[in-house]
């Protein structure tokens, strides 16, 4: 089966997750399915909490490249996958995985993915969902706050020490290597509506 990989990159906020489910939920049930970047956060069982805390999670090293792409070879090869599970409010990997089986449509989502040459080059389409910064952070806050249990101190300080630094050292260069770049994220329905045209005229030919 000749599988279709396509990355979603953008900066946190940026709208990524939804344009990617937003794909996801355009085409044909079982002909997609969504592998998060997230999900592959190394796990610091050694450390605390506030170890863990302290941690640079936006750092490219922060996350099992390997294994991600071990992950996306498997699923070329029409493999299953047990996908990890991350603890977001516990700076922890879960002890269950997620089985993801192969589909024609793989959709790659996470900051990182196009800065990650490994990654990179394993992706047939590459989008870059570019949205302005003070929207972005305000999401983060809104995100983090309701969802990961952070306090808005936690967030300040982990916004000014790592978030914006590796935004500007590793995310924004990486809109370089994009195809397609999308503007303001999910509110984007005419970019969505494109590229889900352009996969299904894909699927169409392929006959899959």
């Amino acid at each position: 089966m000749r599988t279709l990989f396509i990355g979603v990159a953008g900066g946190t906020g940026s709208g990524k997750t939804t344009i990617a489910k937003a794909l996801l939920e355009g085409l044909p049930r079982s002909r997609c399915v969504l592998v998060q970047y997230d999900s592959y956060y190394r796990d610091h069982p050694e450390l605390d909490y506030e170890g863990r805390s302290g941690l640079n999670y936006d750092h490219p090293s922060s996350l099992e490249t390997e294994l991600m792409v071990a992950h996306i070879d498997a699923l070329k090869d029409s493999k299953s996958i047990e996908m990890p599970q991350y603890d977001f409010a516990n700076h922890r990997r879960k002890p269950e995985t997620l089985r993801v089986e192969p589909a024609p449509v793989v959709i790659v989502e996470g900051i990182l993915v196009l800065a990650e040459p490994t990654i990179r080059e394993r992706l047939d389409v590459k989008l870059y969902v570019d949205t302005a910064p003070d929207i972005r952070l305000m999401r983060r806050i809104r995100r983090d706050i309701e969802v990961r249990g952070r306090t808005f101190t936690q967030i300040r300080k982990q916004y000014y020490e790592t978030v914006r630094p590796m935004h500007l050292a590793f995310v924004e260069p990486s809109k370089a290597f994009a195809d397609v770049i999308i503007p303001e994220g999910g509110e984007n329905q005419v970019a969505i509506d494109m590229v889900l045209a352009k996969v299904l005229h894909w699927l169409q030919r392929l006959g899959v």
